[in-house]
């Protein structure tokens, strides 16, 4: 009989944590369908956990800035990392949602349709032939033209920008993001029809981070729960009830011979961790809080530790290394703080630095 627990171990082995075979970040975000990515040097690390052992931060910097993943407002409105090839059939599918979710702001903010199809096109020819801006570079360009946006309105407009599938991510110039068109960034982008573009996604979901429930793909996608039942039954998906609940799952199942268990150091917004709205499998909420911070553990750097959330971390840079601090919601046994080692040392060697840590009990 499934129970929670072994739920858990096999959505650990879905979403690539304890199968490490993908070598290329784009195979991972493809694989994943979108990987959440506002904050982008953890999310890095997210993408780095998920492939062979040895890929480093200078690896998945270099692969960004050649544009090997884009980043985009995409599904629910935030930022998520997306292979090229996938970033038109996603938006035409997930973009109309967010409109929907985002238009209260614009209103708020006093921008009507005009004003944002004219600020698009601006920064469409701004960003032509190659150019990479950031935003502040094309809030010049908007003025210029007599459309002053600073702060969050200029953010609104970029992010229609975005949804209409003109701008995206381009290389980072030092720390700063950049924009860049999509037609440039992604030429060879698919468009898929409606139906077809549904079920893609929904049998990547189900199959990356399965199993999960109805709820977990109508939260993670911002669909509606007509097309995650749609999705479902086009991909024939295959059903199982624990404790109360339905979960779903596309694709091939993990053998029994394979290790699922294991210490793992995951980022916040890990896909983990946030791509799932019924928390009975890998609860997270109120209950579960840093000691002194009141933050939930999703808003931090998880320790997973048997497909469980057993504690969390952070990290200080300092001159020639980086130092972690570790919170445990529970004793670690000798077995789990040898993994600890291990998952340490995988880190250590994506940042490329010398790593220290201090541990102490949230209990």
């Amino acid at each position: 009989m499934t129970d929670i627990a072994a739920l858990a171990r096999r959505r650990l082995w879905n979403q690539h944590v304890t199968r490490t075979e993908l070598s290329r970040p784009a195979d991972v975000v493809r694989r994943l369908g979108a990987v959440q990515a506002q904050e982008f040097d953890p999310a890095k690390w997210g993408l780095a956990l998920r492939m062979r052992d040895g890929v480093s931060d200078a690896d998945l910097e270099r692969a960004f800035a050649n544009g090997e993943m884009l980043r985009t407002h995409v599904m629910r409105p935030t930022w998520h990392f997306v292979a090229p090839d996938d970033i038109r059939w996603l938006l035409e599918l997930t973009a109309p949602r967010v409109h929907q979710l985002v238009a209260p702001y614009r209103r708020r903010f006093e921008l009507d349709q005009r004003m944002l199809v004219r600020g698009t096109r601006l920064m469409e020819r701004a960003l032509r032939d190659g150019q990479h801006l950031t935003r502040i570079e094309l809030g010049a360009h908007l003025s210029r033209a007599r459309m002053a946006f600073d702060g969050f309105r200029l953010g609104l407009v970029c992010m229609f920008a975005e949804l209409e599938g003109v701008i995206c991510s381009g290389p980072r110039r030092g720390r700063q993001f950049t924009y860049a068109l999509v037609a440039e960034r992604a030429p060879a982008a698919k468009r898929l029809p409606a139906e077809e573009a549904l079920a893609t996604l929904a049998r990547r979901y189900f199959t990356s981070h399965g199993p999960a429930t109805v709820r977990d793909f109508v939260w993670w996608s911002g669909l509606t729960t007509a097309d995650a039942k749609r999705g479902l039954e086009m991909n024939g998906a295959r059903a199982e009830h624990v404790e109360g609940r339905t979960y779903w799952t596309i694709g091939d199942e993990p053998s029994r011979r394979v290790r699922l268990r294991g210490v793992h150091l995951l980022p916040i917004y890990d896909e983990y961790v946030v791509a799932y709205r019924d928390r009975d499998v890998v609860p997270h909420g109120p209950s579960l809080v840093t000691q002194g911070s009141g933050n939930p553990v999703n808003f931090r750097h998880s320790l997973v530790i048997d497909g469980q959330v057993s504690g969390t971390w952070r990290t200080a840079r300092r001159s020639n290394s980086v130092h972690i601090e570790l919170v445990t919601f529970r004793k670690l046994n000798q077995v789990e703080r040898a993994g600890l080692g291990n998952a340490v040392q995988r880190f250590e060697r994506f940042l490329g630095v010398s790593t220290t840590v201090t541990s102490s009990s949230g209990c």
